[in-house]
């Protein structure tokens, strides 16, 4: 019984989540209320039980990197990299583009693309409201370019760090596994946005002459601040680089890092806290107890045994596995977001590997046997990636959306699917050679 109770909280609330009909946050913690109340988990399993509990590592890197990133937005070095990637590309509108795409993938894969977006996009709207632009090629390329950049790093996308907690993954793991395929991704999406918008930006000579008559470093408002920041936040970069061989998990780094910035920047802790994504991180903790409420009830175990049945996985081969992941992925993540898809794909692939793979006491846990890390460089990809697909596929695309539509700019689902598609395919086309190269010829 309390499976197939466990099953209809897990459909209804992706439904919800899906429709935006209710709100994702609230979705996600009554399925959490219900999964505890009705006793699928107990409230010590949600809390504290390895397998099923909330993935506190998660949560706390989040928390971290929000307070260090809300101090750095204080200090208005922001609105200067605006102004000044537009003063270095003299105004021209599609150098601007790329230059505020660069910036944007750049900042989302040391930072994260939620807090990334969050902060460049009142920006990337200043400055098409002062060059008399449609600002629609500019917010859409940069919300693409989030994902493409956050999927290169461990703490550039919550997937990413979803996955590097559970299979134990530094920092340096995903820089040498991810990033190189993010290269290539990245340097083909630059193309592709050169073809679709690079006829179609243009600005009046006049315009042009104004904006580039700002003077970017009277925006910066807090130097002092500013050089503070930006000390931590290359310590704590530093840390996460670090933080395999110093044996210290990310959030343990970010929340010190978060602790000491507060410190020495004398800012008012209660207004620092009160700007946090408060919603997002909650969400965060209703889905995880919902995913531990199906794992305990052998949901996942079914899907991983048709996963098995489908791809047939072999303790020498994963290939097939391994492709297959990387394309249901960027489908599902295009659907649904890509956070709570990831959250659901961890315990399968998972049970897949206790399943198929062979275990001693003297090698690394089955879900680091070397036959299974490029499923998991899959689900990464493909996930991170695929989120592009749709307005609700990742959370920077819902933030981006209700941001233009505030400043009266609306995105339609079917104007962003137009161009989101298309592209969308195109990196996970490059991914699945990435992976074919990498893991299965070259090595």
């Amino acid at each position: 019984m309390n499976f197939w109770i466990a099953t209809a909280i897990f459909i209804i609330s992706y439904g919800l989540i899906v429709s935006e009909k209710i709100d994702k946050t609230k979705v996600a913690l009554i399925g959490a209320g219900l999964m505890m109340i009705l006793k699928i988990v107990s409230q010590y399993e949600a809390f504290y039980n390895v397998e099923y509990a909330i993935d506190y590592n998660v949560i706390f890197l989040l928390i971290g990197m929000m307070i260090i990133v809300n101090l750095l937005s204080k200090t208005g070095v922001f609105q200067f990299l605006a102004i000044k990637s537009v003063k270095l590309a003299k105004g021209n509108p599609l150098q601007i583009l790329i230059l505020f795409v660069c910036i944007t993938a750049i900042f989302s894969a040391f930072l994260d693309n939620v807090t990334t977006v969050l902060l460049l996009v009142p920006v990337t709207l200043f400055v098409a409201d002062e060059l008399e632009l449609d600002p629609f090629p500019f917010l859409i390329s940069e919300v693409m370019a989030s994902n493409i950049g956050g999927t290169a790093t461990l703490i550039g996308d919550p997937p990413n760090i979803m996955i590097a907690s559970k299979v134990q993954l530094t920092f340096l793991n995903f820089i040498c596994h991810m990033a190189p395929a993010i290269f290539f991704v990245f340097s083909f999406f630059i193309l592709t946005i050169k073809l679709l918008f690079g006829r179609k930006l243009h600005v009046k000579e006049e315009i042009r002459q104004k904006i580039l008559s700002i003077d970017e470093y009277n925006l910066i408002k807090n130097p002092t601040l500013l050089i503070k920041s930006l000390g931590v936040l290359g310590i704590v970069i530093l840390g996460f680089i670090l933080h395999g061989t110093l044996h210290y998990e990310p959030a343990t780094i970010a929340i010190l890092g978060a602790a000491i910035l507060l410190v020495i920047s004398k800012e008012d802790p209660h207004h620092v806290l009160k700007e946090l994504e408060w919603p997002t991180l909650f969400f965060f903790i209703g889905l995880f107890i919902i995913v531990g409420g199906v794992v305990k009830v052998g949901l996942i175990s079914k899907l991983s045994e048709g996963m098995i049945s489908l791809t047939k996985p072999s303790a020498e081969n994963m290939f097939v596995t391994a492709i297959a992941t990387l394309w249901f992925s960027a489908i599902s993540s295009a659907i649904i977001d890509n956070i709570p898809f990831v959250a659901s794909m961890i315990p399968l692939i998972t049970n897949t590997a206790h399943a198929v793979l062979p275990t001693t006491a003297d090698v690394k846990p089955v879900i680091q046997h070397s036959t299974l890390m490029p499923v998991w460089w899959s689900l990464a990809l493909g996930s991170c990636l695929g989120g592009n697909g749709s307005p609700v596929g990742a959370s920077a695309n819902v933030i981006t959306i209700s941001l233009a539509e505030k400043a009266g700019y609306p995105m339609s689902f079917k104007k962003f699917i137009i161009y989101a598609i298309p592209i969308t395919i195109e990196t996970i086309i490059i991914s699945t050679i990435y992976i074919w190269l990498r893991y299965y010829v070259i090595c």
